[in-house]
């Protein structure tokens, strides 16, 4: 158990404490607590057990200095707080990091800046206060200048996906075009003829990329498709969305997202327009956030495990930090959750009701 000092304050056991209640050195405690040879397993464990039940936890200033290392690893994310706020995305690959890092005794410092100036400065005073020891590299753009950058910072890092350019570092990657294409594939099956896509910026390669796989089974499968551009926000997916149904001549008859939040609020502008979904409109959202299944009606969406990216990426940082070999690692492939938000598309163009002007509420 800790001690309390004379000001009343409790005072963290040190590894001197430990040692005196196992009756060894400190020195042994040290290589026990830390897993290096030379201890036999039953004095391990004995010094183990004691560690644990006064309570005792490594001195994380203390270890800093001694190893020169800052045991935290950094998320820079150049993206408007507010969409950060907004996309389920983020909090879910943000635990699959914490439930590696918090075994290991890692922080995690985040950061959230806009494209930019504000992003390089932001890793090279990440770099020069020895706040990380290495970072994660989201949210991939073209000819990625980061990538030179925090290899000229002598950080160790993971980007999340494949760079399009040369990269010194491994990626741990998810295969979300086979996901978009099953969700083309899906719905020309429903027999949709007229699809559009509401893509996130064309400056990140995922958006990209899905845009792309888009297109390309559209073309595959004689389908008219339209594409609108946003930054990934809800508002902005609203924006699309009423952009694409206002005119019932030219409407499709199903709409994909590059992600469920737009997906979700393309569904109210519909229902607010007097469109009901599916039966007038099919919508497709992106990333199988877990508030897809439960709103009405459930949005169908390709499905990612944000948790597992999470996880598998704070595991290669942590290797590379160690100086441990690491592949590129590649996820479990996106695939296509069917839901009600999508069905048969409309016998003719007389089935699309007029759409209403939406009311503010």
């Amino acid at each position: 158990m800790s001690d309390t000092s004379r000001e009343g304050r409790v005072r963290r056991p040190t590894i001197a404490d430990v040692a005196a209640r196992a009756g060894v050195s400190k020195g042994l405690v040290s290589f026990a607590l830390n897993d290096r040879p030379g201890v036999n397993v039953a004095t391990r464990d004995r010094i183990l057990a004691i560690a644990a039940e006064m309570g005792w936890s490594p001195d994380v200033r203390a270890r800093s200095l001694s190893t020169n290392r800052s045991f935290a690893l950094g998320l820079v994310l150049q993206r408007d707080t507010a969409i950060v706020a907004g996309d389920p995305f983020f909090p879910a690959f943000i635990a699959g990091v914490e439930r590696e890092l918090s075994p290991a005794g890692q922080a995690l410092v985040l950061a959230s800046v806009p494209p930019g100036p504000r992003a390089a400065e932001t890793y090279r005073k990440l770099a020069s206060e020895r706040r990380v020891d290495g970072v994660f590299i989201s949210d991939l753009r073209a000819n990625d200048e980061r990538l030179a950058l925090v290899q000229s910072l002598g950080l160790a890092a993971v980007t999340l996906g494949h760079p399009d350019i040369e990269s010194p570092f491994p990626s741990v990657t998810v295969d979300d075009v086979d996901g978009m294409i099953a969700t083309v594939d899906h719905l020309a099956e429903l027999g949709h003829r007229r699809i559009a896509h509401v893509s996130g910026s064309s400056e990140m390669l995922h958006a990209r990329r899905r845009r792309d796989a888009f297109e390309s089974a559209c073309a595959g499968r004689g389908v008219d498709c339209r594409v609108l551009e946003t930054d990934f926000s809800a508002r902005q997916g609203a924006e699309a969305t009423t952009v694409l149904v206002a005119d019932a001549a030219t409407r499709p008859t199903a709409i994909t997202y590059s992600n469920d939040q737009m997906a979700l609020a393309g569904v109210a502008v519909a229902q607010r327009m007097g469109l009901s979904v599916p039966a007038d409109l099919s919508m497709a959202g992106f990333d199988d956030s877990d508030i897809a299944r439960y709103v009405y009606p459930s949005l169908t969406s390709v499905a990612t495990d944000a948790v597992e990216w999470g996880a598998a990426a704070a595991r290669a940082l942590l290797a590379a930090i160690a100086g441990l070999g690491f592949e590129d690692t590649e996820l479990a492939p996106a695939r296509l959750v069917v839901r009600e938000s999508t069905g048969p598309a409309p016998s003719s163009a007389s089935s699309h009701p007029p759409p209403r002007t939406a009311r503010a509420r």
